[in-house]
């Protein structure tokens, strides 16, 4: 199975500086073939619709280096070879329809270099007393264009990678890469024909419902509440108001500036702090889930959280007047939910149970709030308040979220039993050389374009492409376009 780590690494001064010009000349070489795609297509939309040639989707880069970007010669080639790589890596998603087409990486924001084995090496630390590897060595750059030894803190054990990606995001340096551990990895369907063959009740001891609100972000079904600590919630608070004073600088600040850079990197720190506490609740959760011995099925609500958080919709009266529509409260409720890590914990919960051989499904959460766990009576006025769940049947008494994940758990062992949670694979993107001749490959020599010829696409804009996905001819070409 893959695993992936991600570790903080400290550069010198002299390092940053090398390290940013990587970045920087890699997202140039990446944005030269986004815009150099651009044109073809708007090209062959414009003059050649009808001639049926395509638009190179390579990694070439070679043209983009000339005397009004000297600088480029100043990197290792292989960092621009990876920027283009990366970009035709891009168009392949898009091939297997999991993205849109490659658009233009801007400079702020989280910034990354990707580096192929050519470009850093692992030199084990040997205890010379006992011949033990202690720790490795990361030594970056190249003969002609070294950079030196990187420190980095290293928090768990590792297998040596073949690439890496250098990032930097508010300030703090990462090192992150991956690699396969060889331990075979359980698929979800092996998973959940091993969890039939246990009888309903022996299959409810083994799961566990979850549901996620925003004042208790995840409620078990067994009791567990996960969450933000006191602490945690006073520093948020904190930094949160800290973040919008130094907004409200930057604003009146002009654009450029050393001031207004300096209250760009202040606000950008205050929201890194928010999003790394959340990504630590997300992660501890998730693991205190998975690391108990005892439940085998996790159980979510098919939430669809885009459109919980869509913005509220205008409003008008008789006479055509605009009128309160409550779009202040509706955006503090779509910060909360934003805020509440739901999809962060459970991608994190499906990726480390699947190591386990554990399953996780989503059932339909329609009244799970208002149905009875005992009786499955359902009414409107059973949840009293926010926290209180009274049947007006039964006369159940138990926490409102704590109802509803044994609700949602009753209906994913049933779901499971029924043989309605079928798992979809998930698609993927290879990026393969495919052999001359293939189906799907390069066309034959005699078919390719001359020299002199250019080869462009025949969408372009932002016309429906895809069915231009599967390269038909134009006598496939469906009407109309």
């Amino acid at each position: 199975m893959q695993i992936g780590n991600k570790f903080r690494c400290y550069p010198t001064p002299e390092q940053e500086q090398t390290l940013l010009r990587w970045i920087g000349c890699q997202r140039y070489i990446y944005n030269a073939k986004v815009g150099e795609d651009r044109y073809f297509r708007a090209f062959a939309r414009k003059s050649m619709q009808h001639i049926g040639q395509y638009a190179p989707i390579d990694q070439k880069y070679s043209h983009f280096k000339s005397d009004l970007t000297h600088w480029l010669s100043d990197v290792p080639s292989v960092v621009l070879r990876n920027g283009a790589v990366l970009w035709k890596q891009a168009y392949g998603r898009y091939f297997s329809k999991l993205g849109g087409r490659p658009t233009i990486h801007k400079k702020s924001g989280k910034q990354s270099v990707w580096f192929t084995s050519e470009l850093f090496k692992f030199v084990p630390v040997v205890d010379t007393v006992t011949g033990e590897i202690l720790s490795h060595q990361l030594h970056i750059g190249t003969k002609k264009f070294p950079v030196g030894i990187l420190a980095f803190k290293a928090h768990r054990e590792y297998n040596l990678p073949a690439s890496l990606h250098i990032s930097i995001h508010a300030g703090h340096w990462h090192v992150s890469f991956n690699y396969d551990d060889e331990i075979p990895e359980p698929s979800d369907k092996e998973i959940t024909d091993w969890l039939t063959q246990f009888d309903e009740m022996e299959l409810r001891k083994r799961t566990v419902g979850l549901d996620r609100g925003v004042a208790l972000p995840i409620a078990g079904s067994d009791g567990q509440q996960f969450g933000f600590s006191d602490v945690q919630k006073r520093r948020l608070a904190k930094q949160e108001r800290h973040k919008k004073r130094w907004q409200r600088r930057q604003a009146r600040r002009t654009k450029g500036s050393a001031g207004w850079d300096k209250a760009k990197r202040k606000v950008a720190r205050y929201q890194r702090y928010g999003a790394d506490v959340r990504r630590d609740v997300a992660h501890k959760s998730s693991h205190a889930l998975v690391a108990d011995p005892h439940y085998k099925l996790y159980v979510f609500e098919a939430l669809k959280i885009n459109n919980m958080i869509a913005k509220a919709k205008p409003k008008m009266d008789e006479q055509g007047h605009w009128i309160r529509n409550g779009a202040a409260a509706k955006s503090g409720l779509n910060k909360s939910i934003l805020a509440s890590t739901w999809g962060q914990t459970k991608t994190y919960l499906q990726y480390k149970a699947r190591r386990q051989g554990k399953l996780v499904i989503e059932v339909p959460p329609f009244y799970s709030s208002q149905e009875c766990a005992v009786c499955g009576y359902v009414h409107y006025d059973n949840r009293l308040s926010q926290a209180e769940f009274v049947c007006l049947s039964c006369g159940n008494t138990d926490h409102a979220d704590c109802n509803a994940a044994k609700v949602i758990a009753i209906r994913g062992v049933r779901q499971l039993l029924d043989g309605k949670c079928v798992q979809k694979e998930s698609k993927r993107c290879k990026i393969t050389r495919n052999k001359v001749g293939a189906e799907g490959s390069e066309p034959a020599a005699e078919t390719r374009p001359t020299p002199d010829e250019i080869a462009v696409s025949r969408k372009g804009g932002n016309a429906n492409a895809l069915w231009s996905l599967t390269q038909e001819t134009h006598a496939t070409r469906p009407q109309g376009l």
